[in-house]
């Protein structure tokens, strides 16, 4: 059972169900009972995503009233040509038409090494479609379909000659003869609930007996063993000839039954399954189906989860826009405000910069205007060009270039240079030769913005 991580084991026994769920190791994990009203929690057999990398095995019991068994005696070979030998003998031991059934076979240890001992079991493939329809209709998707008469056989120890009788509640009974430690003969019988199932039961004992007798198989009286207890092994001891020893076994218990059926069901080793292989296709595509519409509803809702997201964040923003524009609306006219005084104060600042920039050029032409030059006029353009223009006897010249040059060395009262830029002076002689005019542009320093 090494590839699978659970075991389910499912019995329906006239509408009432009842669930073993084992490990890997075979260990039970948990039991669960329910009534026909009741239903069964899906999750401990449900298939989703997750059975991909831990794999699930559903096995379900089927109903052994309509089930037959065989027993056979055939040459010891591998799993192969045993199932084309019992495909050989299926249409003589078979009740039904062969296309007509499901079947399986169990092989059972034999005294001779030769010999293996075959367990054929035969269920008609109406009976077997119907029951997978009880089980679909509880929700359960089995993967194998087992018979648990198979591993009440495992469970009993035949150490001696006789028959082994295993009482039913309300169902068929299987007896089984054993005999030189060989499964001679096996089948269920079905009694009638009257005064006649014993008479029935006898006959039937008494038919096999006959039978093996003539076969060579039976060699001595049979002993009988009832594998029950309580009352129901006390009833049925009258039920056996008075003649023969009974003997009664304790039975296995249901838990030890369904252990047995998941680890012969989990155990990596060929076998012809029951469930036919329509019904495995159709499973296996209905999990992938349901694989894909999970996958995609689950995009979808990652798709609407996402959408909501991105409108809740929208709306946030928004929400956040909306306070912003509340505070633009209510600091506008404040800044509004702001913003006139600032030009205001801007005004006011280059007008006070103009007026000292003013007194620093009449500070600084006072202070290096020569005697000998004459200053006929003082022009601002814009407070930041200052144009001079003065006269000057013809031998002062050199007066107009030294006072040029005086100027470019004025200075602010912050240690500043006044003047970015002075021309060199225009001198014109004026008419009659005696006196000069003169004339050059300053390019004042501005240290605000106008």
């Amino acid at each position: 059972m090494a590839r699978w991580n659970t075991c389910n084991v499912l019995k329906l026994d006239h509408g009432a169900r009842h669930l073993w769920q084992f490990s890997n190791k075979f260990t039970l994990q948990k039991e669960e009972a329910k009534l026909a009203n009741e239903s069964l929690s899906a999750k401990a057999f449900d298939k989703d995503w997750q059975t991909l990398f831990q794999p699930r095995l559903n096995v379900a019991w089927l109903p052994p009233d309509k089930v037959f068994l065989r027993a056979l005696q055939l040459p010891k070979a591998d799993f192969a040509e045993t199932q084309s030998m019992v495909d050989l003998q299926l249409e003589k031991v078979s009740p039904l038409p062969v296309p007509q059934v499901v079947w399986s076979f169990e092989v059972l240890p034999h005294s001779s090494g030769d010999m293996q001992t075959v367990i054929v079991v035969v269920v008609a493939r109406q009976v077997v479609e119907e029951f997978l329809g009880q089980l679909e209709g509880q929700g359960y998707l089995a993967d194998r379909l087992e018979l648990p008469l198979i591993d009440v056989l495992h469970a009993t120890r035949a150490n001696e000659d006789g028959v082994w009788i295993y009482p039913s509640n309300g169902g068929p009974c299987l007896v089984a003869w054993w005999y030189g430690g060989v499964l001679q003969n096996i089948s269920l019988v079905t009694l009638p609930k009257n005064e006649q199932r014993v008479a029935l039961l006898q006959n039937q004992f008494v038919q096999i007996m006959w039978a093996g007798e003539l076969e060579g198989w039976i060699t001595s009286p049979p002993k009988f063993h009832i594998v029950a207890h309580g009352e129901v092994a006390e009833e049925w001891r009258l039920y056996v000839p008075a003649d023969h020893a009974v003997e009664i076994v304790a039975p296995p218990s249901a838990t030890e039954i369904a252990t047995r059926t998941a680890r012969r069901a989990g155990a990596d080793k060929p076998a012809v399954p029951l469930l036919p292989p329509e019904y495995t296709t159709r499973y296996k595509q209905r999990f992938v189906d349901r694989l894909w519409m999970r996958g995609l509803g689950a995009v979808l809702l990652l798709y609407i989860f996402g959408v909501l997201t991105y409108f809740g964040f929208v709306q946030f923003a928004n929400f956040q826009l909306g306070g912003v524009e509340d505070q633009i609306s209510q600091l506008g006219e404040s800044y509004t405000n702001t913003l006139r005084l600032k030009e205001r104060v801007k005004v006011l600042q280059d007008q006070m910069d103009l007026q000292f920039a003013g007194l620093d050029c009449y500070k600084a032409i006072a202070d290096k205007l020569p005697p000998e030059l004459t200053l006929d006029s003082m022009n601002f353009d814009r407070g930041r060009k200052l144009t001079l223009a003065g006269s000057a006897a013809a031998t002062s010249v050199n007066q107009i270039h030294d006072f040029n040059r005086d100027l470019r060395k004025a200075e602010t009262g912050k240690n500043q240079p006044l003047f970015v830029k002075i021309n060199p002076p225009n001198i014109n002689n004026r008419p009659g030769g005696q006196d000069v005019s003169w004339t050059f542009p300053c390019e004042l320093r501005r240290t605000s913005a106008e």
